[in-house]
Order: structure tokens, then sequence, then C-alpha cells
């Protein structure tokens, strides 16, 4: 199996191109709509140019593993413009009319967490679209970091840093609208909240671990919690600094 071989799923209907893998078990199935699939090696089949059909994906399970990049790669390149998104586009949950978003930091080397540099992505797991902006405080001000729209039940790659500037992150702000497109919706207020990170998380290891959006370890930190914005701990400078000598 290589990419640009045409496969078809063996437990549920759909298929699509390979367009990529994830380790040694996960290959990346992309459809007709450009969506990224993360299955099971075991999962699909090659096939020729047979005709199957590819819309009818059903839901894909968020705890299998979605593609990251490692440092080399993002030094040479640029973060793909579409977000990752983790359901199919047309599926919409009970539980998603409920505002959920989260911030999450990925090691690019997770065995070397006292010097490794990290990737952040915001999580949007949710029916609605959103427009989120995040910012750091510098001083009495503030400096913004990213903006941009997360489509629902997505995440949104942010930036990516390296250790000297951890404790750039030590306060940040969200503020985030959400609607859905050609169709009614409930509305919800727009949200601005504060959080403050622990940073001393950036040196441990046990912290880092793989969950319902990624494969692969992070530190996911909530930012809305069912409609309600959630606000992070602060820890000061001198326990970074212990964690710093400590680890």
């Amino acid at each position: 199996m290589k990419i640009g071989d045409q496969v078809r799923f063996l437990s549920e209907v759909g298929g699509g191109r390979v367009s990529g893998f994830q380790g040694k078990n996960i290959v990346l199935v992309e459809d007709e709509d450009g969506f990224e699939i993360p299955m099971l090696m075991q999962d699909v089949v090659v096939v020729g140019n047979e005709e199957y059909d590819i819309g009818k994906v059903n839901t894909i399970e968020r705890e299998k593993p979605l593609p990251s990049q490692t440092a080399k790669a993002r030094e040479r390149e640029e973060p793909e413009e579409k977000p990752i998104t983790f359901k199919p586009k047309p599926l919409e949950r009970r539980e998603g009319e409920r505002l959920n978003l989260y911030l999450s930091f990925l090691p690019d080397e997770v065995k070397e967490i006292s010097s490794t540099g990290f990737e952040s992505y915001l999580v949007n797991d949710s029916n609605y679209y959103m427009q989120v902006s995040l910012m750091s405080a510098e001083g009495a001000s503030w400096r913004l970091r990213f903006s941009g729209i997360i489509e629902p039940n997505s995440k949104l790659f942010v930036e990516a840093f390296d250790r000297s500037q951890v404790n750039d992150l030590e306060r940040l702000c969200i503020q985030a609208i959400a609607w859905k497109q050609d169709k009614p919706f409930s509305l919800k207020p727009a949200i601005t909240t504060e959080l403050r990170l622990n940073l001393t998380k950036f040196y441990k290891l046990h912290v880092f671990h793989p969950n319902e959006f990624f494969g692969e370890p992070n530190w996911t930190e909530d930012v809305i919690r069912d409609d309600k914005p959630v606000r992070g701990v602060f820890v000061d400078a001198e326990q970074v600094k212990e964690a710093v000598l400590n680890s």
C-alpha cells in the first residue's frame, strides 16, 4: 500500500485515496470532500478502478490518531490552511449544541521534554463555526498570536514555539464568536476569557498523553466547557524555575 492508491473500507461503507501514513499501523484516507480519515491498515483494502461510493462515510472513531508534524518537517513546511476534522463534516451531535473549545500543546520530542519545542492547536468540539482570537499578555498590553475560523468538530494549527518562548504563554486571552452556516441555530453570546497556564506542566512528562483529539502525547486545557468559559490556574515564575532545575 502506498500514497495514491485507491482503497475501500472493510468494516464500513466508503473509501478514497491514500494520502499518507501515521506510524506503522494507521493509513490516512482522503475522501471525495478532501477530508483525511485515519484508519487501521487492517481495515482497508487496495482496489483497482472499480466503482465504490466514498460519499457515505460513517462516523469516525474519535480515538483514532490524526497526522502530526515532526520538528524537522515543520521547519521545511508551512502548516496546512484547512482544519483537521475529526468527525465527518455533515454530522451534528446532540452534545455538540453546546460550545466546547480547547487549547492543546504537542511536544516535538516527548522523550526530551526538558528541551523540546512545541506545537499548539485550538480544538472546536461543537456543531458551530467559531471565530477565535488568541492573545498573550505583555505587561499591561496584549499581543495577538492567532486569529481564524475553526470549522465544527475540527482542530486548527495555531503556532510552533521553542522552549525559550514558554514564559510568553503565562497569561492568555481567548475571544470566541460562534454561529452556524445556512441553517437556523441557537444564539450564543460572544465569549472573552483569560487563561493562566501552569507553566510547570511544560516540564512534566506525565502531563502529556493521547486523548480523543490527538493520537500522540499532548497537554489539553479547557477554554470553553458546555457554553461557559473556563479560567486557568496561575503559577508564578519561581515555580517554573524550580521545575526546570528538577527536570
